[in-house]
Order: structure tokens, then C-alpha cells, then sequence
């Protein structure tokens, strides 16, 4: 009798035309890494050749064959009949009984492993899936929660028919694959109860500059599809690999996302269903994970890249999503891929796309990719609007799924309500090349269809939409024909979010990183407010001081991690070259714009030669302030 069953610890990475290569990356994580702590639910995989075993039995291929080869992929109408046609031509047909039998007697060991309260994921593992040239990033269905039998096999059934998929058939021939050459298979495994904790993506990549030296995690609560769909604005962090390989445990950088909504589980005879409930206040003031956390992800992580590039003979960056079991506090890995589009970016062509006015955003957003377009814009709510859509618009809507894949492709630039960088809207700007601005928040509010804007992610982690448009201009260097002088270059630097990418560019170092730009835009305050904010005079200044600091033990202790933050992600990015610091220098009238500072700061009549520099390091009334930075730059150093 033919074997359609593989079981995780009996996968590895040379399996994926068997298993697909979902399935293939899981069953390397759970035979080669559990040993070393790599969490990974147990669970097996329902192989291609049970796919095709499917199609044999009731003389499906071709069928399915005669129709797509009927398909004109470029009329939309068509291609949703079609895909119709061939996805219940596969799910009204019945598994074969041997199929079934293998699949409930697997089903029945894991039950015996985890306890009879077990549910299961069902996720489909193509086997041309995540392979380093294309993702199939959410072409294929998945269930979630599957509970008993009957709901297992039909969920089977479910994940064979979404083969074809009216974005995966587009998909595929996007990327030059032969619709009968791509086969299906099945990973069903124990499921983490994300929806009691928490869940996201990693990149062992900075996925916008492609700097390879940290980790970047996204986390929100409850089940981890709002985060792949862009649902929620995620909290992001950074860990820098070489200095955590030498045993310095300390988060990188962090950023507080909304997290407005959480996805958890609902119920259904035999199955489940999932539906999004509002998070409390609290939990979207505070950061998901601890710091501990963040950095037990980072560690596994580094793991993984490690064990995966010696697999390939090369560094390969890799894309992981990641889970919290909110019933046993675990940490668990649920997937890892070869990360597909900043890893493979031409680094000896710079590129720098410059706004040629000043001007005032109408909106703003995580930007991603480092491009800057001027087009209409097309506001699409339903999928009716998303289908006028007209080739060189730009995109701008509540979220986006895979399903507008078929659409999207004729868009210039994405602009989102919901999202953050790991979002299924960013990754497929990407996998485009087109600039994104992911959760705006208010995006289809503000602008109407027909508005002719500018899409601007070339100026650090923050992406603008202006409107008028802002002119612009490009600028291509070739980084191999530049000669190196014999005098050391290094760059002056104020932006953390600049960071990655310019450290990309040929340098010696930082020769004057600012600090002021860091106090500005990331602490926003007074530090002498911070360190006395019982001496700012007006409430509601002392109120948002509060606010501002929630999180921390005291507001002196928010402006050393905020600043020290900042300084860390310019050292890291230029890590091991020197980085020299200047302390604070604004003038008079400049501190006093920052929140509390007028209680702390005399008016002069001219600011250029006043209280500044050395005169206000040495000076008893900026003692306190300096003693912070000063902890800062410890806290770096550290």
C-alpha cells in the first residue's frame, strides 16, 4: 500500500517535492533544531503524491488541464470562472478511502501525543512553495483550529481545491510555473492557542535597507493572520546579531504598535471559525512581548538562519512566524522561509530617490521599499472598486489580501489604513518593487479617488503622502566604479531610521552622529522635564510627560533607553567602525520648543552664542539633563 503520510521528524529539507516547502522547512526544524530549543508543534504531512493520487482516481488532470489551458489570465472574469470550475472539481471529489484512513489513523497518534482536548492546523505546503525566488506568500488556504474527523478531512479537501485559487493560477504565471507541475501538500499540527497569546513575524533581515547584522520581530495579540494580513499595526522590535553572539542580551531598538484588535477563535459544528474582538487600553499602550522574550525569539532565530544557510552553502536570511501559547507560555516556531526580496537586492547600484520641496504630508505610515511615485490615486473599499483599478494608479484601501493579488499588480504604490512592515500589502510591494505606506490609519478618509498625490518612503521608517504632488528626482550611483581614497570617509548622521541603509554605502565610520535629531522626533521632551517634572508649571504639559512615559519605572528612565536606542541603532548599523557622538546642542529657543522645555530655558536675544554646548554641559542648570545623556551613552557602551 502506497504511504501518504510523513511525519515531521521524518522530513527534511531535501523532501520538498514530496511534502512541498512548508512542509519540508518544518520537519528540518523538528528533527535538526528541537534539540537545541527550537520549539516546533509535532504534527505530519499529507505528501503531493496524495494530491496526485486524488487527481488519478477520478480522472481530474485533465480536466483541470483542458481548462486552464482555455484561460486567458489576463481577462479577470474568466479566471474567476475557471478557477471555480477546477477548485470544485477537486473538492466534489471524495478522498480515496486508503487516503482518508491514513490520514484519520495519523490524526489519532497525535491525539495520543497532545490529549483528547487536540485541534489541529491544516496549512497547504505547495511544493514550488518558499523557495528563495518567489514566496507563494498566502496563494494557498489554510485552517486553523480544526477539531475531530469529519472536520479534518474536509479541511484536507479545502486545502487541495485552493490550489487553484484565482491568485494562485495568476501567481504562478507571474513567476513562470506550469499549473499541473505544482503539486500540493498537507502539514497538519498540533495548534498553538495564539488566540490567549501572541503571535508575529521574523526577519533575520532588516527588511527594507536588506542589512543582515539584526533580527526584526513583529508581535500583536491573539492569532498571527492580522499580522500577515496587515490587520493590526504590529509592535516591532531589533537585535543586533553580533553583539547578541557575544552575549550582550539587550533589545536593539522597539517600536509600540496599535494592536487595536486581536484574532481568537470561535466555534462552529466540527470546525472553527475565527473572528477579531478589540483590545483593552492597556494592552495597546503596552508591548506584547517582554524583553526576554523578544530576545529568546532573536536567539532561535539566529539559530535557524545559521542552520538553514549551512544547508544552502551560503548566508540565507530567512522569514519565520512565531506564536506564544497563551495556556502554556511557550514560544513556538510554525514556519520558516528563505526570505525573498531584500536578501536578494542589488548592492552595488545605489539608488536614492530625493524630494526636490519641502512640504507638509497629508498623511503618514510605515514606509516601505526606498522609491517615491506621483500618480492618482484609487481608492477601492470593496472588490468591486478594487477592480477599476487602472494600470500606473496608486492603491489605496482599508488592508489588502491575497485575493486582490490578481489586481494589485497593475498598481504604482500602496497606500493602507492597517498594516505594519510584515503585512501581506508590504510584502507583496516588495516582491513589486513599488513603494508602500502601510497603517496610515486614515487613508481612505483623506483621499479621494482621482487625487493626484506623491508617495514618498525615501526618507527613513516613516512613509508620506503629499498632496499636491512634490517633485522629485533619482539618483543612480555604480558603488563598483567608485574609487576608495586613502583618506577615511565617514558620514554625518542625526536619523536612526537612515541607519541601515547608509551604513550599506562605502564608509570609515561615523564622524558626527547628533543627538539632537534623536531627542526631537524620539523622545520629544525636555530631558530636564524628564528628570524633574514636578517643576513643569503647566497640567497638561505635566499630563502628556505622563503619558509619555507610562511604560517606565521614571521619565528620566524613558529618555535613557529612548536616546540610548537612537545612539545603539547607529552603532549597530556601522558595528565595529567608530561612531563619535555629539552631545546635544540646540539652542535656547530650540530646547524650548521640545515638551516642558520653556520651564527650563532662557529667552536670549541671541541663542546662536548663549546657553549651548560646553557652556550648558558645565553649567548647574543642566546637570540633571546631562547626567542623562550621559547615562545614555553609557547605556549604549554597555
Amino acid at each position: 500500500m502506497t504511504e501518504f503520510i510523513r511525519w515531521f521528524e521524518t522530513i527534511g529539507s531535501a523532501d520538498v517535492s514530496q511534502v512541498g516547502g512548508k512542509n519540508a522547512a518544518l520537519g528540518e526544524l523538528y528533527q535538526s533544531l528541537s534539540s537545541r530549543g527550537i520549539k516546533v508543534p509535532n504534527g505530519f504531512a499529507v505528501t503531493a503524491q496524495a494530491y496526485r493520487h486524488l487527481l488519478k482516481s477520478h480522472n481530474l488532470g485533465d480536466a483541470i488541464k483542458t481548462e486552464l489551458d482555455s484561460l486567458d489570465d489576463n481577462d479577470t472574469a474568466a479566471l474567476v470562472r475557471v478557477a471555480q470550475r477546477c477548485r470544485d472539481l477537486i473538492y466534489d471529489a471524495p478522498l480515496p478511502d486508503e487516503l482518508s484512513a491514513q490520514i484519520l489513523n495519523a490524526h489519532a497518534k497525535l491525539t495520543a501525543q497532545y490529549g483528547e482536548q487536540l485541534t489541529v492546523a491544516v496549512r497547504s505546503s505547495a511544493t514550488a512553495e518558499d523557495l528563495p525566488q518567489a514566496s507563494f506568500a498566502g496563494q494557498h488556504e489554510s485552517y486553523l483550529n480544526v477539531r475531530g474527523g469529519a472536520a479534518l478531512i474536509d479541511a484536507c479537501r479545502r486545502c487541495f481545491a485552493s490550489l487553484f485559487t484565482e491568485r494562485a493560477i495568476q501567481y504562478r504565471v507571474a513567476n513562470g510555473f506550469d499549473h499541473m507541475d505544482v503539486s500540493l501538500s498537507i502539514g497538519i499540527m498540533k495548534m498553538v492557542r495564539a488566540d490567549q497569546g501572541t503571535s508575529g513575524v521574523i526577519f533575520t533581515i532588516d527588511t527594507e535597507s536588506g542589512f543582515p547584522d539584526v533580527v526584526f520581530i513583529t508581535a500583536a495579540y491573539g492569532l498571527g493572520e492580522n499580522v500577515v494580513q496587515g490587520a493590526v499595526d504590529p509592535d516591532e522590535f531589533y537585535v543586533h546579531k553580533p553583539t547578541l553572539a557575544q552575549g550582550f542580551k539587550t533589545v536593539l531598538r522597539r517600536r509600540l504598535g496599535g494592536k487595536a484588535i486581536r484574532m481568537v477563535y470561535g466555534s462552529r459544528r466540527g470546525g472553527s471559525t475565527t473572528h477579531n474582538e478589540p483590545t483593552t487600553p492597556g494592552e495597546r499602550q503596552t508591548f506584547c512581548l517582554s524583553d526576554a522574550e523578544v530576545l529568546d525569539l532573536a536567539q532561535q532565530a539566529v539559530q535557524i538562519e545559521a542552520h538553514f544557510s549551512e544547508l544552502a552553502g551560503h548566508t540565507q536570511a530567512m522569514d519565520i512566524e512565531w506564536a506564544k501559547d497563551g495556556i502554556d507560555g511557550e514560544l513556538y516556531i510554525l514556519q520558516a522561509r528563505p526570505e525573498t526580496v531584500a536578501s536578494q537586492q542589488d548592492g552595488t547600484v545605489l539608488q536614492r530617490y530625493q524630494l526636490k520641496e519641502k512640504a507638509n504630508a497629508v498623511i503618514h505610515g510605515r514606509a516601505v521599499g526606498a522609491r517615491v511615485v506621483t500618480a492618482k490615486v484609487r481608492v477601492a473599499r470593496d472588490q468591486a472598486e478594487l477592480n477599476q483599478l487602472q494600470q500606473g494608479e496608486i492603491l489605496v484601501a482599508d488592508t489588502t489580501t491575497p485575493d486582490w493579488g490578481t489586481v494589485m499588480r497593475r498598481a504604482a504604490a500602496l497606500v493602507t489604513n492597517r498594516g505594519g512592515r510584515t503585512c501581506h500589502a508590504a510584502i507583496v510591494a516588495r516582491e513589486m518593487n513599488i513603494p508602500a505606506v502601510v497603517g496610515c490609519g486614515d487613508a481612505t478618509e483623506l483621499l479621494r479617488t482621482g487625487d493626484e498625490v506623491t508617495v514618498a518612503c525615501s526618507e527613513g521608517e516613516t512613509g508620506r503622502v503629499y498632496r499636491p504632488p512634490v517633485p522629485f528626482e533619482v539618483k543612480e550611483t555604480q558603488l563598483t566604479d567608485l574609487t576608495r581614497p586613502r583618506t577615511k570617509i565617514m558620514v554625518n548622521l542625526g536619523d536612526p531610521d537612515l541607519a541601515f541603509k547608509t551604513a550599506m554605502i562605502p564608509n570609515d565610520g561615523v564622524g558626527l552622529a547628533r543627538l539632537e535629531f534623536i531627542i526631537t522626533e524620539y523622545v520629544k521632551a525636555h530631558p530636564m522635564a524628564l528628570a524633574h517634572p514636578e517643576r513643569v508649571s503647566d497640567q497638561q504639559v505635566r499630563a502628556e510627560l505622563m503619558r509619555l512615559t507610562r511604560d517606565y519605572a521614571t521619565p528620566a528612565d524613558f529618555f535613557v533607553e529612548r536616546l540610548a536606542e537612537g545612539v545603539g541603532t547607529i552603532a549597530a548599523a556601522f558595528y565595529p567602525k567608530p561612531v563619535i557622538v555629539r552631545m546635544s546642542d540646540f539652542k535656547t529657543n530650540e530646547y524650548a520648543h521640545l515638551l516642558g522645555g520653556r520651564d527650563f530655558e532662557p529667552e536670549e536675544p541671541n541663542p546662536m552664542l548663549g546657553f549651548r554646548g560646553a557652556s550648558r554641559y558645565a553649567h548647574p542648570a543642566y546637570a540633571d539633563g546631562f547626567e542623562l545623556e550621559c547615562r545614555a551613552m553609557r547605556r549604549v557602551r554597555e
